[in-house]
Formats: structure tokens, sequence, C-alpha cells
């Protein structure tokens, strides 16, 4: 593999990286604005809204790390929107267990005991926890959506321009 080969692979990766990143943090930063609007209406603090951006780094790149082990690729057998369903519903998955993974190392790191971290997410309501799962998978849709849809057209076919129109966009 020659360097230019490894420095464009990188680029586009770091690129594929920034804009799921980029997808999930308007998502979740609106959720958590939502929910922080919600609190201060019960007389509550506001959330800190630099959790949105860890999250979204951190799914992003899970995210990534799915992809470059080949999650959903057998979907591909089946219709677009059997495909996107399953895709989703894989990389849901995925992203749920690299998430617990994830906050047991992080209590570790910070000393607690693999039980400590669960006693701490059992102090959740079932069904905020559900919430969350779901608004997940709905904000995966769309992400999976568009990822299927550029594959089946081709990769950039959604930032040509239509045949027949010029550089203003207009028809010949």
């Amino acid at each position: 593999m020659s360097d230019g080969s490894v420095r464009e692979r990188a680029r586009e990766e770091l690129r594929n990286y920034a804009i799921v990143a980029t997808y999930l943090y308007v998502c979740f930063g609106a959720l958590l604005l939502y929910k922080s609007a919600l609190l201060q209406q019960a007389g509550m603090s506001a959330l800190p809204h630099g959790i949105a951006v860890v999250k979204a780094l951190v799914l992003g790149k899970f995210i990534l790390l799915g992809e470059a082990a080949g999650v959903g690729k057998q979907a591909r057998g089946r219709t677009l929107a059997g495909a996107i369903a399953i895709k989703s519903l894989l990389f849901f998955a995925l992203l749920v267990v690299l998430s617990v993974i994830e906050e047991l190392v992080v209590g570790r790191v910070h000393g607690h005991s693999f039980a400590q971290t669960i006693a701490e997410y059992e102090r959740h309501s079932v069904l905020e926890m559900l919430a969350t799962c779901l608004l997940l998978l709905l904000v995966l849709v769309p992400l999976i959506a568009f990822k299927e849809f550029t594959r089946v057209i081709g990769p950039g076919a959604l930032r040509s321009r239509p045949p027949g129109t010029d550089q203003a966009g207009t028809r010949d």
C-alpha cells in the first residue's frame, strides 16, 4: 500500500467520522436541549451540553468500528427497506453492548467495581432507559438509511449534479 493511498484512506475515514459524529451531536444535542428545558420547567438544573459532544464522538467511533468489522453486510441480499431495518437493529445492538462495556471500563478507571457501576445504573428507571434506547434506535435509522442509499446509488452520486443541469443546477 503506497503512502498516498494510506493518507487518502485516513482522510476518508476521518471525513466519515466527522460526518457521523456531527450528525449524532446534532441529534443528541437537540434531545439534551429538550431534556434540559423540561428539567428547568420542573425547577431543576439544566444538563451540561458537553455530554452530547462526548457521546457523539464515542458512538461515532463505535459505528465506524462496526462498519470496519462488517456489521450488517449479510443484510445486502434483501430489499433496501429490509437492509436498513436489519442494519439499524444490528448497529443498535452493537452500540448498546459497546456502551455498556465503555461504562464498565470508565467505572473501573474511576476505582469502582463492575458491581458498583451496574448498581449505579439500576438506580435509573427502566422506562427512562427504554426511552433512551428507543431514541438511539430512531437516531440510527436515518443514518443507516443514508449510508444504504449511498451504497445503492454509488459513492458521490448524492453530491453530483443531475444529468442535464448546469453549474447553477438549472436545466439546460
